[in-house]
């Protein structure tokens, strides 16, 4: 199977500082209660083609009785889907999710026949580095940008009908790629089906849920006293940032982060290889509750020999005050 550009990044955890993490404070995210989830988790949700993306998060406001929920990367209503819907104080952690990679299964229809031959070898030219003009209704200003197209396959023809797998860039428009794809092979061709398969870490195996999977876990949950469904559909938010770089911190550094101080290297227990200076990187706690994002100002080398210095520049802050003490 193809793979996104992170998912072909092997890491090791490198131990800069053993340490035991304290039961008197935080939780482990999978135990957290369901009141909190509802209101500080995200949902890997199976979009239906009809309503918008907008639609789709009020939906789940409504399903849930909470004041705020936010989707990652809109799709049309006619499209189907990952959409991974943050709840309540977790929303901010889309704006991570709308940077990474995604995959899209889809048909392509050709206005003419072409031969399979040419059509692998156009599909070839796709890949890697292309110019794409968004289309001219879209949420942005529509001017040629540079994106990247990760790998395009075809899975299968049938006559003018050609199922495509695409992974690609955030901010690619399938619609325009297949469409320019059919410019090219000289034929024309149009997008008639597409399903959104892959968001970062979050796929179809990833516990993806309907809205009427959601509603019957709510009520299994508040009416029959059984959370085992909702839990299922409500996912710690931490399982949103696995396609980023990880560090681990000391409890004594855990509230220093909470009120958005920089992190510096002696409150660092362990942390993962390959960070570079500028990566975005997740800060968690030695229980795995995702304490911050940043950015790295040393290499994961540079971590590891150091004794002092900021390692990670504090951008959002996830972790409230006062859960873990002050050191």
């Amino acid at each position: 199977m193809p793979k996104l550009p992170f998912e072909t990044i092997k890491r090791e955890i490198l131990v800069k500082k053993q340490a035991e993490t304290s039961d008197k404070y935080g939780t482990d995210p999978n135990k957290r209660p369901v009141e909190e989830l509802i209101n500080y988790g995200i949902i890997n949700l199976d979009k239906p083609a009809g309503p918008t993306s907008h639609q789709c998060s009020d939906y789940v406001q409504e399903i849930l009785k909470i004041k705020k929920a936010g989707h990652s990367g809109t799709l049309d209503p006619n499209v189907t889907g990952l959409l991974p819907t943050a709840l309540g104080r977790a929303t901010r952690i889309v704006q991570t999710l709308l940077k990474a990679g995604k995959e899209y299964v889809g048909i392509m229809h050709l206005h003419k026949p072409v031969p399979g031959g040419k059509l692998k070898a156009t599909l070839k030219q796709f890949q890697g580095t292309i110019k794409q003009l968004p289309p001219v209704i879209s949420a942005v200003k529509r001017k040629v940008r540079e994106k990247n197209i990760y790998y395009i396959d075809m899975l299968e023809m049938d006559g003018q009908d050609i199922l495509l797998r695409i992974g690609c860039e955030a901010g690619t428009y399938a619609r325009k790629l297949m469409h320019d794809i059919g410019k090219a092979l000289g034929v024309g061709a149009h997008m008639s089906e597409l399903r959104r398969t892959k968001v970062a870490a979050f796929n179809e195996n990833s516990n993806m849920v309907t809205l009427q999977d959601l509603a019957d876990a709510y009520h299994f949950w508040k009416n029959e006293n059984n959370d085992r469904f909702i839990r299922y559909c409500i996912q710690p938010i931490e399982n949103a940032v696995k396609h980023l770089p990880k560090i681990w911190i000391l409890d004594t550094a855990v509230d220093a982060l909470a009120h958005g101080i920089d992190l510096a290297v002696p409150g660092i227990s362990r942390l993962e290889s390959g960070i570079k200076e500028d990566d975005a990187v997740a800060v968690f706690t030695l229980k795995d509750e995702l304490a911050c994002l940043g950015k790295a100002k040393m290499s994961s080398e540079e971590i590891i020999k150091k004794q002092k210095g900021i390692a990670v520049e504090t951008k959002k802050v996830f972790m409230l005050p006062d859960v873990y003490p002050k050191p």
